[in-house]
This record gives C-alpha cells, sequence and structure tokens, in this order.
C-alpha cells in the first residue's frame, strides 16, 4: 500500500450474545450489576467479588434505538445497540435517550435496559434481584433521577441503587485506596466537557463548569470541513467515518498556530497527510471492452433501435386502420341511403358534411400504404444488414500465388521499402490515464488538528463559550491561593474524548501559561479513559457492598421520592426539592378568614 494510504475499516458491530450469568453471581447474596450509562456508549457487567473480577465488562454496545418495520430485519421489533450492525443506513432512525448527556426519554431507556439485563443473562423471574450501581450526569436533574429510581424500582423491582457521577469513578479508580485527595477532574466526552473540582475526597459541586462541546460537535465539524472540501463525495463522509478518522488519525497540538505553520511546509504536508481511502468499483463503463465487443454492443443497440421503431409504426399503422375501417364504415352507411345513422355518425366524428368525410379518408389511406411501404423496406434493410453482416469465406485456392508472381513482387520490393511499413503500421490511440483509486481518496491534513482544537477554541465552530483552559482558570480563580495550589497537583484527565495523541503535554503548556513562575502542579490521564468510570463503579461497588449508608433501598424510594438519594464519595450533592410550608399556608388561609369577618361586620 502507498505511503499513508489508510482504508476505512466501516467496521460493523456484531450482534451481542446472550450470556448466562456466572456461578459467582448464584451465591448467597446477589451480586451487584454495574452500569455505566453514557450518551455515546452503554457499559454493562458484573460487579464479581474475588481476586480475578474480570478484565472488562461483559457488555458494551452504542447507545441508541432504532424502531423496526414489518418486515424489516425479520421483525417490527425494536432495535438496540449492537444488533443494529451499521449505524449509517438507519442513521434517519436512530433515537438517544439522552439530551446532551441527561436521559429525558424512559421509555427508550427502558429498552437500553431490557437490553443489558437480557444479554447479561439476568435469571430472576418478574424482576431483577440485584443491587445496580448506575452512573449519571453531573449535577443531575431532580426530575431525571426521579424518572429513573421509578423505572428502576417500579418496573424491575430491584432491591436497591447507588448513583454516581462517571469522570468521579474514573478517579476513584486511578487513585491510591484509602487515600483522601484533592484533585481537578477534566473530563471530555461524546456531549459534553466538565470541570470537576474536588475537596477532601468530596465533588465541590457548587464550582462545577461544563462546557457544552464533546466528541459529538468534533465530528461534525470534522464532516462540514471534508464535505466542503471534497464535494463530489458527500454521500461518503458519514458520521461513522469521522468518528474513526478521529479516533485513529487525529491528535492535538501543542501550539495550534506553530503547528498550522508546519502544515504549511510541503515536504511536512506531504510527509504527515493522510489519505483516507474511500471505496469504489474499479470496473468503468467501456474501460475493459475491445473494439470487437464495442462494435457488437453498437450493433446491438442499433437492432435494438430498428424494433423499437418498427413496433411503433405497426402500431401506428393499426390505429390509422382501425380509425380508416370506422370512416369506411360510415361511407358505406351513404351509400346505402341510411341517412339518419349516417348523420349521427358524423356527429360522432365531429365532421359537417360527406366532402370532409371522403378527404379524410382519402388522407387516412395514402397514410396506410405509406407506413405499410416503410414497414416492408425496414425489414428487406434489416435482411440486408444481417445477411452482409456475415463474413464472407474466399476460395484459397484462386488467391494462393504462384511462384512467378512472387519473384515479380520481390523485384518490386526495393521501390515501396519506404512506404510500406507506414502503411502496415497500426494506429494507436493515446487515451489519458485516470487513477479511479486517487481519485476516492480523501487528504486529511490540518483536518486531524482542527477537528480536536474545538473543546480549546469554541469559536472555531462559532460557538461563544470559553475553552477548556480558560474555564480552568475561572474555576481555580474561585479559590484561595493554598487550595488552588493543592488542586493543581492532581489535574485528572478523563473520558473518551482525551484520549487524542498531544492531550497531556496540551494540558501541561496551558498550565504552565496560567500558573505563577516556577510553581509546580501535576497532570494524570486516566488508565483507561473509556472503560476506568465502569472498573471504578464496580470498584465502589465492591468497597461498599455491605455500607447501607450508600445505597437507596426501596424502603427510601417510597419513603422520601425518586429524586432521593445518598452522597457517597463519587455522587452528586443532593439537592431536596423545598417546597412550600404547610404552617404558612395555614396562616395565609387564617388571615383571609380574618379579612372576610371584617368585611361581614362592617
Amino acid at each position: 500500500m502507498a505511503a499513508n494510504v489508510f482504508p476505512f475499516r466501516d467496521a460493523r458491530a456484531a450482534p451481542d450474545p446472550v450470556l448466562e450469568a456466572g456461578p459467582v453471581a448464584h451465591g448467597p447474596l446477589p451480586i451487584p450489576l454495574v452500569l455505566d450509562n453514557g450518551s455515546f456508549q452503554a457499559r454493562a457487567g458484573w460487579a464479581c467479588p474475588g481476586p480475578d473480577p474480570g478484565p472488562e465488562p461483559r457488555l458494551q454496545f452504542r447507545a441508541v434505538c432504532a424502531r423496526g418495520r414489518g418486515g424489516a430485519r425479520g421483525g417490527a421489533g425494536p432495535q438496540v445497540g449492537n444488533a443494529l450492525g451499521s449505524l449509517e443506513p438507519l442513521r434517519w432512525m436512530l433515537r438517544s435517550p439522552f439530551d446532551r448527556n441527561v436521559p429525558v426519554n424512559l421509555e427508550l431507556q427502558e429498552l437500553l435496559l431490557d437490553y443489558s439485563f437480557q444479554h447479561l443473562g439476568v435469571s430472576s423471574q418478574g424482576c431483577v434481584d440485584h443491587p445496580i450501581v448506575l452512573t449519571e450526569a453531573v449535577c443531575n436533574p431532580l426530575y431525571s433521577r426521579q424518572m429513573m429510581s421509578e423505572l428502576l424500582f417500579e418496573c424491575y423491582g430491584i432491591p436497591k441503587v447507588a448513583y454516581g457521577i462517571d469522570s468521579l469513578f474514573s478517579f476513584y479508580h486511578n487513585k491510591p485506596k484509602n487515600s483522601v485527595s484533592h484533585g481537578l477532574i477534566v473530563s471530555s466526552g461524546y456531549q459534553c466537557t466538565h470541570i470537576l473540582p474536588i475537596l477532601e475526597g468530596r465533588l465541590d459541586a457548587k464550582n462545577c463548569k461544563r462546557i457544552n462541546l464533546g466528541g459529538s460537535q468534533a465530528a461534525g465539524y470534522l464532516q462540514r470541513l471534508l464535505q466542503l472540501k471534497y464535494p463530489g463525495h458527500l454521500a461518503a463522509i458519514t458520521i461513522s467515518r469521522m468518528e474513526e478518522i478521529l479516533h485513529e488519525h487525529s491528535y492535538i497540538a501543542e501550539d495550534y498556530g506553530e503547528e498550522l505553520q508546519k502544515w504549511q511546509c510541503p515536504d511536512y504536508y506531504e510527509n504527515n497527510v493522510h489519505k483516507m481511502q474511500l471505496p469504489f468499483s474499479s470496473k468503468l463503463l467501456g474501460s475493459t471492452l475491445t473494439a470487437e465487443e464495442k462494435q457488437e454492443r453498437r450493433q446491438q443497440q442499433l437492432r435494438r433501435l430498428q424494433e423499437l421503431n418498427a413496433r411503433r409504426r405497426e402500431e401506428k399503422l393499426q390505429l390509422d386502420q382501425e380509425r380508416l375501417d370506422r370512416l369506411l364504415y360510415v361511407q358505406e352507411l351513404l351509400e346505402d341511403g341510411q341517412m339518419d345513422q349516417f348523420h349521427k355518425a358524423l356527429i360522432e366524428l365531429n365532421m359537417d358534411s360527406p366532402e370532409e368525410l371522403q378527404s379524410y379518408i382519402q388522407k387516412l389511406s395514402a397514410a396506410v400504404e405509406q407506413a405499410k411501404q416503410k414497414i416492408l423496406q425496414a425489414e428487406v434493410n434489416l435482411e440486408v444488414d444481417v445477411v452482409d453482416s456475415k463474413p464472407e469465406t474466399p476460395d484459397l485456392e484462386q488467391l494462393e500465388p504462384s511462384l512467378e508472381d512472387v519473384e515479380s513482387m520481390n523485384d518490386f520490393e526495393p521501390l515501396f521499402s519506404e512506404e510500406a511499413p507506414e502503411v502496415e503500421k497500426p494506429v494507436t490511440t493515446v487515451q489519458p490515464v485516470f487513477n479511479l483509486a486517487a481519485y476516492h481518496q480523501l487528504f486529511v491534513g490540518t483536518e486531524r488538528i482542527r477537528a480536536p482544537e474545538i473543546i480549546f477554541q469554541p469559536s472555531l465552530i462559532g460557538e461563544e463559550q470559553a475553552g477548556i483552559a480558560e474555564t480552568l482558570q475561572y474555576v481555580l480563580d474561585r479559590y484561595p491561593k493554598e487550595v488552588q495550589e493543592r488542586l493543581v497537583q492532581n489535574i485528572f484527565l478523563t473520558g473518551g474524548n482525551v484520549m487524542y495523541p498531544g492531550m497531556k503535554a496540551r494540558m501541561e503548556k496551558e498550565l504552565l501559561e496560567m500558573r505563577p513562575f516556577q510553581s509546580s502542579f501535576q497532570v494524570q490521564l486516566a488508565s483507561n479513559p473509556v472503560l476506568d468510570a465502569w472498573y471504578g463503579a464496580r470498584d465502589w461497588a465492591l468497597d461498599h457492598m455491605d455500607d447501607d449508608e450508600a445505597w437507596i433501598t426501596r424502603k427510601d424510594y417510597e419513603e422520601k421520592g425518586g429524586e432521593y438519594f445518598k452522597e457517597h464519595c463519587a455522587s452528586n450533592i443532593y439537592v431536596p426539592i423545598r417546597l412550600p410550608k404547610q404552617a404558612s399556608r395555614t396562616s395565609e388561609s387564617q388571615a383571609a378568614g380574618k379579612g372576610l369577618g371584617a368585611s361581614e361586620q362592617a
């Protein structure tokens, strides 16, 4: 393969098998289920105790659904996640339960949970008899949590649930055990980017900030850039392929302006441009046909046109003959003296006199005779063409030259030695060489850094928001200097949108510019930015399996409402709904009663 040419993988998801619950899941205590409910991808698995809890979640699938139609894909039921296969043919049908990163459509969320429980092999009948650890958005609205709790307790009948933030679970997985630490989490996902300060091991929710940019906006920006650059391949530049370019070919520039200057150099461009090969067919119309095949194809087209014209002539002749017979029948009525029927027939034919009838008969008779002559002539010409197309076999004995003829030709050969080669030289036509593979290549140059750059410069796509560096500075400025010093000693990067090469170096450069001279800081990248949230939730579930202060039971749900949850080291801050006090209502009613009594006395 040529240098820097990369084919699109166009990976197609394989349907998930229905797994059987492992033997460890049938112990005396039900094993917790861990669900990382992400807006891009959902991950589900068991929190199995023991030295080897398992390498990764057993189930990973895109958090999208598509309602099938009758006859499509073998049924009319909804398709979920990996059962969809390739997403592009169904892109217009895809539905997500999320608005940004908050689940709002509980009907679709129920489909995702059904898919997870079914493929994990939950064996309990009529309910899900396992504790569940579920991730949620930062500062999740109470209404969203209330609907989720109602779904889990009322529909699935779970015994208890614990809510936590995915980035805090990732932080929990990567920090040393039993250590209470400060830190500043930078979490960038598919829809949003968050800056989360951690003080004494707990989230400081009042100073959290969100940027409404993530991998989804980067993929859309990259798609617009390449569609403007290659308008001939609009349909081939899909969101799935843009996500593949982002995941495997993009990187974060340490200095964006300086990197753009490098790309202006032709040698640098040639060495670093990635040529993405689109699928194409190497067979062009007429490219592999010989001269004889082309001649045969022309003759076939000619015969087809002749047959079509002959069929049209016959149809027109038939119509004219039918009308002529009708006119002759009317003329016979006149000759037989049936005047009443003759006048009625003239009115139906929209004619005024017998002379007009006779004129039409003469014209139609001439047209019919002319059409018959054309049809006969066309049949004769077709037969002549067929006869002429057969090659004649000459008499080889008559063409065999005698010895005297050969000697006489040898005598005249020097006279024609210069002209004969020119006459016999075949005429070769030079055809332009067209590289079909190169035409179907997308040259991804500066787009490799322009698309991921939007989280640092949202103005590139017209967003009036601050980037990560400005938001980080704004959050730090809300704390005293000594707290700032503790926070910057543990800046933690997590989320699928921080996996670009160069992300850590870029964050260190931005911090070097904003922090005081000779001050220290430390940037840490999650060991697995995508799966660490699930690993952290699993670790938390195993560490707090018997801790009733962290789980919401069905009794808590019934007594305190669906929006209630218990705080822990990886959770949001609980802010209860403040309703007007009943005493104030009674005092208002008493005051209204006194006013009414005074008016009656008056």
